[in-house]
């Protein structure tokens, strides 16, 4: 069997997840014996203020891709395309450069970027819906990709073009949702049922042994992830903060990873004197791993509905709990009381009744770690992601 994999690459200042999951599927294919091929972007290479204007235009349709990936396939016959992010250079063309050279599409689906122009649904702080199952004009108008009118526009051109040819319902033959929760919302967005799978992200070259049997010393909790409005990280500093004024707990936090709000967060923590909450920055994968070896629990509190936290597959494989929003994919990925705590989202009184709750509950806090790991080696282990990954390719073969 021959994979084409196709990615876009985000810009190496604010990296994607979905970048690294391109290169573990890449490698996991590989190891495997798999003739692996790969079609790749970089928006990097967008740095002009004209390269800017040209990509503008070209989001719907991209005439240098579809021509670059015709001769591609027609030299190389895959025997599958498997895309993961088409945004900003690669552009729906591809799938009509696939279809035309008769070869099968399947799509990760990363995000909701294809019924939403910011990705989240999400405007405000708050859930949005208002563009599913439409074309997607009213984020032009409340400015949702960037909170700029002018950045919204050629975005929701692309989908609005592609809506319309019925371009994702026609030219892809299979869908891979990262969750359950995943798999439901693209359907309400128009997805045919037929065309949906469900596979979880992985984590790559994870030691067998747990990495949980460590003392609790020194006593911390963390978080990891992009420092962005949707990750809800007000919302944790302000618990955080009830901890110590309510029922005296100093609950020492650590918040790993970088991003846009960064700057803002840490003048808050600042001014606010919340000691217990440090900043690390952006870690490797061994430092954030050592970083979680020696933590009691992980805290995710987005206001979004994620597509697959790879924070939450991190934790799960350290053999630790994890404390998130009651939303979306995470409140199907944590079992309540079994793999961590489920929380009111957006509320800082009920995360910080979590927080206390497990920090004073250290047998349970154990527990929950073991399972945490179980659920781990059951789901999403390289080995297992591999047998899912093959059964979604053969499906789409056999159609």
């Amino acid at each position: 069997m021959k994979i084409l994999l196709v990615h876009n690459f985000y810009q190496s200042s604010s990296p994607s997840g979905e970048d690294a999951v391109f290169r573990n599927e890449v490698d996991l294919l590989k190891k495997n014996g798999i003739d692996v091929l790969t079609f790749e972007k970089y928006n990097d290479d967008v740095r002009t203020f004209s390269a800017k204007i040209k990509t503008a235009i070209e989001i719907p349709w991209s005439r240098k891709t579809y021509k670059e990936l015709k001769d591609l396939l027609k030299k190389e016959k895959p025997d599958i395309a498997h895309f993961h992010n088409i945004w900003y250079l690669i552009s729906p063309s591809a799938y009509y450069a696939c279809k035309d050279a008769g070869v099968p599409v399947v799509q990760t689906l990363h995000n909701f970027r294809f019924f939403c122009i910011n990705g989240l649904l999400m405007r405000n702080g708050r859930i949005c819906e208002e563009c599913i199952g439409k074309i997607p004009w009213r984020g032009i108008r409340y400015g949702c990709y960037r909170g700029s009118r002018m950045y919204s526009l050629p975005i929701a051109i692309a989908d609005g073009i592609h809506f319309l040819k019925g371009t994702w319902r026609k030219k892809v033959d299979a869908f891979i949702a990262l969750t359950e929760f995943g798999k439901k919302k693209y359907i309400e967005c128009g997805l045919p049922e037929a065309k949906n799978f469900v596979k979880p992200n992985f984590l790559p070259d994870l030691p067998v042994t747990p990495l949980a049997e460590t003392p609790f010393a020194p006593p911390y909790a963390i978080f990891l992830g992009r420092l962005s409005a949707e990750k809800g990280l007000s919302v944790l500093i302000n618990a955080i903060s009830l901890l110590r004024l309510n029922v005296k707990k100093r609950i020492l936090m650590k918040i790993v990873g970088d991003g846009p709000l960064r700057e803002n967060l840490q003048q808050i923590v600042k001014y606010g004197n919340v000691e217990e909450i440090e900043f690390t920055g952006k870690k490797s994968f061994t430092e954030v791993t050592e970083l979680l070896k020696y933590s009691r629990f992980m805290v995710l509190p987005a206001l979004s509905y994620e597509g697959f936290p790879m924070a939450i597959r991190e934790a799960f494989a350290c053999g630790k709990p994890v404390i998130a929003s009651r939303l979306g994919a995470m409140a199907e990925l944590v079992e309540d009381r079994k793999t961590g705590l489920l929380f009111e989202p957006g509320n800082p009184e009920d995360l910080a009744t979590k927080i206390h709750w497990l920090t004073e509950n250290e047998h349970a806090c154990e527990e929950m770690g073991r399972n945490a790991r179980k659920v781990f080696e059951q789901r999403y282990t390289a080995e297992n992601n591999f047998g899912m990954l093959m059964k979604i390719y053969e499906a789409v073969l056999n159609r």
